[in-house]
């Protein structure tokens, strides 16, 4: 069976079966419930972790005035149910001073939550990069997939897979900053690669100076270009002691004589013995 067989169906195309049949069947008490609060766990596979506090706060509002008009919608665990869709509306219930909630009881595998929430979310884009990147990861883990498989699977190119994913190589307080909406997913990709406090010093640089993912590139370019300089340095310094040994070996140990000028060596043999002991050592070493 393929690896991926099973994957690709979000979360949305089961609940949209889910709404169906509450629709159905809203009278039933079977089907939709009151249940309390304090009976609600909350999906702990939920890829999304940010809220916004404004807008969870006018929701709750709304939910005074006008009540729940959409129930949330849960699963049973043990004896209490889980959450599997409407994080927002709970929370705006919960903020209002609302001791219960109107909920859907679906019937969905407990094992498969976690993967149709991470599914949903990335083909949504409901998530921030940082999200997004947790969730890709997690899948490829659990799933055991390639980035091209995954491609397939949520309807991302493999490059955007692939350069999400190495967002994670980010140091925490840059991660942070993403998270926060502070820093864009494009100013965060230029920052990847680069030590642990030039990437601080560089993320505090773009919010305080505002600087545009253009302006951010300039900056890690320059900031990379004596980097390059110190690197191609070091290269000729070690090529020129490499140089310096061969030379030494061959007046040493082999009695020839070199001449060097800035750019070439010239080999002096003083006679075709001493050509085949050199070629004789080559072949044995």
């Amino acid at each position: 069976m393929s690896k991926t067989s099973g994957l690709g169906r979000g979360l949305g195309a089961i609940l949209e079966e889910v709404e169906e049949a509450y629709k159905q069947n809203s009278g039933s008490s079977e089907f939709v419930k009151e249940i309390k609060l304090e009976e609600i766990i909350v999906n702990p596979f939920q890829p999304r972790k940010q809220f916004d506090p404004e807008s969870i706060a006018e929701l709750s509002e709304s939910i005074k005035r006008h009540g729940l008009l959409q129930p949330v919608v849960v699963i049973r665990s043990n004896d209490k149910f889980m959450l599997i869709a409407g994080e927002r509306r709970l929370r705006a219930t919960r903020l209002a001073g609302i001791e219960s909630i109107k909920a859907i009881v679906a019937d969905i595998d407990k094992d498969r939550i976690r993967e149709l929430a991470l599914i949903e979310n990335i083909q949504r884009e409901n998530l921030n990069s940082i999200e997004l990147a947790i969730s890709l990861k997690e899948l490829i883990e659990e799933h055991d997939l390639t980035h091209e498989e995954l491609s397939d699977i949520v309807k991302k190119s493999r490059s955007f897979i692939t350069n999400t994913l190495r967002l994670l190589q980010l140091e925490d307080y840059v991660k942070d900053k993403l998270m926060e909406n502070k820093i864009t997913h494009g100013h965060a990709k230029v920052l990847v690669g680069l030590d642990k406090e030039e990437q601080k010093k560089i993320t505090d640089s773009i919010i305080g100076q505002k600087l545009s993912v253009r302006e951010t590139e300039e900056l890690v370019s320059k900031l990379k270009e004596p980097l390059k300089e110190k690197k191609s340095k070091k290269v000729s310094e070690a090529r020129k002691l490499e140089l310096g040994k061969l030379i030494a070996t061959l007046n040493n140990a082999y009695g020839i004589k070199t001449k060097k000028t800035s750019s070439s060596i010239t080999i002096q043999f003083e006679n075709q013995e001493q050509i085949e002991e050199l070629l004789k050592s080559l072949k044995n070493s």
